[in-house]
Order: structure tokens, then C-alpha cells, then sequence
């Protein structure tokens, strides 16, 4: 009901006209949209997380819509510098995709080089040379796609638990045992993935053609090297995808991660994406140390010149969101409803 209302909402003030003054004004144009995304589909993975995963035809009207809004795409760099020299673009907006993902390659660079848009992908490094599926969301996909059965935890995790997995929230338990599990027993990559066989053959999926299709692979280091070569800005995300509240384990992952991507690139690293947007405030000195230049949340909002520039908000773009929605944010329209409205929409 309040998407709807929200909707309409957004029709009105677009058909008032109000939508158009506000995507030309000067307030408009002193702000910043980073667009975020994380993967598009190779299969069902839009159905399976449409918080994380965007079908193909879904990320062109995006991109469509892009174009025919008049909104002028920067690459980051580009972008957080002209924002803090006050001098952007009117609908100044740029463009990131955090992990680094093998669908970027195969689904999503096609377009940005159709659509001539410039791109910056956060990387996280450890899976690019591990080339198996990320563990952590290749166990929540397998759940998802044995959904039919019940699941005997007992049988790969020694937990007393049976779970019929049609159920979202026994699915989600399950998931943070097989997780407390692998932390307790701090598995290898190589035992993660192990796991992550066995409980594909216990829930009757076929891993070996979600191997073969590499779904939730990382990209490979000769795909980052070509994508770079292409123009695609590839930027820091953690080696690991985690920031431990420890001084010299966090450096150590900015400090890897910068390494692999110049191994990779030639070229150094400077902006940065908070892993799942989960930051912290001593992260801010430490990243300075690192000589980070902008860090991006997953906040919602527009970045404005009184953002710290290691804060910086952005809009997770998601299959939740309309059309409608969509065009909102690029106007600056959206910034202006009611936050209540806003904030319990993104909790919905």
C-alpha cells in the first residue's frame, strides 16, 4: 500500500511539473547520485535475491532511462572531485557495482560500452584468484534452489535441525548456522567449497552446472585486466570482502586488495566501498592512512560537499524499485518526499 502510495505520489509531482523544476535546480545541481548495483542475472539470480541481482532487460531501461532523462554520467573520480569544486553537471550521476561478480563481464560491460556509459567496479579480490563460487551466497542460493525439501542440517553441520526450505525465515536459519558453522570451524576455501558440494547433493542441485555456468565466481584476473583495458575503473572493496575493527587487519585488506588490482590493472587503487556498507567510525583515520580518496555506504541519498568524502551515499538500485521510482531519484524528486515515507519504504 505505501509503495503505491509513493508511486502516485511521484506521477503527480511529475505530471505538476514539479519533477522538472526540481531536476533543474540549483539544488539538483549541487548533488551527486552513485547509482549501486551488484550483479545482473547469467540465470534466476533476479529472482532468487532482486535486492542484489538485476535481470539484463531490467539494467537496459535503466540505462535508457539514463539517457533520455538528460543525466550526465561521470566517472567517480571525475565525479567526487567536480563535487567538492562545486562545479558538476546538472543531473551529475556516476555509475559503481561493488564485488566484482563474473555476470559484470558477460552481462553487464556489453551494455556499458553500448550505451557508452562510464563504470567504476569495486573489487574484492580473493575469489578473482580463487576461481570457485563465493561461499557465503552460493550456500544461500543452493537453499533457495532446493527450496522443495526439507534439509537435515544434522547431517553436514552436527546441529540437531531439520528445515522445510520452502520457508524464507527457516531458509535464512539455516544460513546463519551453515555460516556460524564455517566460522567456528574456521574452514578453508577449499572446505567451504567442499561444503558447498555436499549441500548442493543434499538438496538435489546440480553443482557442477552452476560451475560450468560459473554462477557467484568472482571475475578472473585476465577479466579485470580486460575490462580495465577497456575503461572500466576498477576500485577497492577489500581483499576478502571484510573489515575487521583491528588497526593492521584492515590495512592489511586495503593493502592486498590495492596489490591484486595493480597486479591486475597497472593501475593504483584509490577509492573505496565499505563491504555490505557496514563501516565504522575509526575506519575513517585508518583509510585516510591508506591514502583512500572517497568511500562510498550503502546510505540512500544524494552525496552533497557537506558529505565526508569517506561516507558518501549512494541508491542500491534493486528490482524493487519501479520505473517510476527510478526516474525519481535521477530527478532529485524522491530526496524530497517525506523522509518517514522514504525510510519506511526502504524497509519494506
Amino acid at each position: 500500500m505505501l509503495k503505491k502510495f509513493k508511486q502516485a505520489a511521484l506521477q503527480s509531482l511529475k505530471s505538476s511539473g514539479v519533477s522538472s523544476l526540481v531536476q533543474n535546480s540549483r539544488w539538483r545541481r549541487e548533488r551527486l547520485l552513485i547509482l549501486a548495483y551488484h550483479g545482473i542475472s547469467l540465470s534466476d539470480e533476479h529472482i532468487w535475491n532482486g535486492s542484489q541481482f538485476l535481470s539484463a532487460d531490467i539494467f537496459r531501461t535503466r540505462l535508457e532511462t539514463l539517457k533520455k532523462s538528460g543525466c550526465v554520467v561521470l566517472p567517480l573520480g571525475e565525479a567526487v572531485e567536480r563535487l567538492y569544486a562545486n562545479n558538476l553537471p546538472d543531473r551529475a550521476v556516476a555509475i559503481t557495482f561493488d564485488d566484482g561478480t563474473s555476470d559484470f563481464y558477460r552481462r553487464a560491460f556489453p551494455l556499458f560500452k553500448e550505451f557508452g556509459f562510464p563504470v567504476t567496479l569495486y573489487l574484492t579480490t580473493f575469489y578473482s584468484y580463487y576461481q570457485k563460487p563465493v561461499f557465503d551466497l552460493m550456500c544461500s542460493y543452493l537453499l533457495w534452489k532446493g527450496r522443495s525439501r526439507t534439509l537435515d542440517l544434522k547431517q553436514l553441520t552436527g546441529h540437531d535441525l531439520k528445515a522445510d526450505l520452502r520457508k524464507r525465515d527457516f531458509r535464512e536459519t539455516v544460513l546463519s548456522q551453515i555460516h556460524a558453522f564455517a566460522r567456528g570451524q574456521k574452514l578453508s576455501a577449499d572446505e567451504k567449497d567442499a561444503f558447498a558440494t555436499s549441500l548442493a547433493a543434499h538438496l538435489d542441485v546440480d553443482y557442477d552446472a552452476l560451475l560450468e555456468q560459473r554462477i557467484l565466481h568472482n571475475l578472473t584476473a585476465d577479466e579485470v585486466g580486460r575490462l580495465a583495458a577497456a575503461g572500466v575503473d576498477i576500485q577497492l572493496h577489500t581483499h576478502r570482502h571484510r573489515t575487521p575493527i583491528d588497526q593492521q587487519l584492515f590495512l592489511r585488506e586495503i593493502e592486498d586488495n590495492r596489490r591484486s588490482i595493480l597486479d591486475m590493472t597497472g593501475t593504483t587503487a584509490s577509492h573505496f566501498c565499505y563491504p555490505s556498507g557496514r563501516y565504522h567510525p575509526a575506519f575513517l583515520p585508518w583509510l585516510r592512512e591508506a591514502d583512500v580518496v572517497s568511500a562510498t555506504t550503502c546510505a540512500r541519498g544524494f552525496a552533497s560537499r557537506s558529505c565526508d568524502p569517506l561516507l558518501l551515499p549512494r541508491l542500491l538500485d534493486s528490482n524493487t524499485l519501479s520505473p517510476i521510482e527510478f526516474e525519481g531519484w535521477l530527478t532529485g524528486v524522491s530526496a524530497i518526499l517525506p523522509q518517514r515515507l522514504v525510510l519506511k519504504e526502504s524497509a519494506a
